[in-house]
Order: structure tokens, then C-alpha cells, then sequence
């Protein structure tokens, strides 16, 4: 005997196939018959709570509303006269010097980062190991030490 060559897979592609047909012949009569409420201007309307969030309720009108003062409210950034003035000296080590180049780098005890060091902006000499105090100053590549002293 010959095997059916309908497989479960197409039979069920089959049945999906005429269950999207019947839904979009209902779909139709529906429109046609002009039941079909979802158009409603009521129903698209949404409102927003306090909280920011939609809602399909309208607000209370009998909740009272908060009175804000304009006056406390501050557009502008906060001065930086409030701010104490931080110590632009920082303590790090030394953890690569090359004296033939000329450079090197210092890890910084505080944030861990690495700074660039150029021998011209070191006050003493410096070598691998050394801790050191210095300043730093933005360059184009990053920040670079400036005023490198040994610590005694």
C-alpha cells in the first residue's frame, strides 16, 4: 500500500491557513454590519495620572492640586562657590620610567589611573618605584603630570 502523502505538518499549515481566512471573512462582515466599537471616540481617549502614567480614567476634578512656588525653582546650575575648592596635588608611584626617553607613568594612590610623566616637568629626578607628589594638566592625549616631586 501507498502512504498518504499528507504529512501531520501540512495538515496543520492547512488548518491555520483557513482559520486566518474564516477571521478575516468575520472581520469583514463586522465592519460591513458596523458593530464594531473599537472606533469609538471615547475609547481612544487617554489621560495622564500624576504619576506620568496613562490611564483610560479621567482625573478627579475634586483632588486638590498641589501649589508649587515658582520662586523655589531654579533653573540655572548651583554656583560652584558652594563647592570646597579641591587639592589639585596628588601622591602616586612610579611604575615605568625610561631616563634615555625621557618618560614615563605614575599610578595614582587615590583612583588607580595612570598619568603621563615627561622628564621636562619633573623638579627632581625620578626613577621606577619612587613615590612622588604632582599635578596634572589636561592635554590633547590626556592628563600629564606637571610639578613632580619626590617624597622624602
Amino acid at each position: 500500500m501507498a502512504k498518504s502523502r499528507e504529512t501531520f505538518n501540512k495538515k496543520e499549515k492547512e488548518k491555520q491557513r483557513q482559520k486566518k481566512k474564516q477571521e478575516k471573512l468575520d472581520k469583514k462582515e463586522a465592519r460591513k454590519s458596523g458593530n464594531d466599537k473599537s472606533t469609538d471616540f471615547e475609547d481612544m481617549i487617554a489621560y495622564v495620572d500624576e504619576f506620568g502614567n496613562i490611564t483610560s480614567t479621567p482625573p478627579d476634578p475634586t483632588k486638590k492640586k498641589k501649589e508649587i512656588d515658582a520662586e523655589s525653582i531654579e533653573i540655572a546650575v548651583p554656583k560652584d562657590s558652594e563647592l570646597e575648592p579641591e587639592d589639585p596635588t596628588r601622591k602616586g608611584k612610579v611604575t615605568f620610567f625610561n631616563g634615555g626617553k625621557g618618560f614615563g607613568f605614575i599610578r595614582d594612590d587615590q583612583t588607580g589611573e595612570s598619568v603621563f610623566v615627561h622628564i621636562n616637568k619633573c623638579l627632581d629626578s625620578i626613577q621606577e618605584g619612587d613615590k612622588v607628589t604632582y599635578e596634572t594638566e589636561k592635554t590633547p592625549k590626556g592628563l600629564s603630570a606637571i610639578d613632580v616631586k619626590l617624597i622624602n
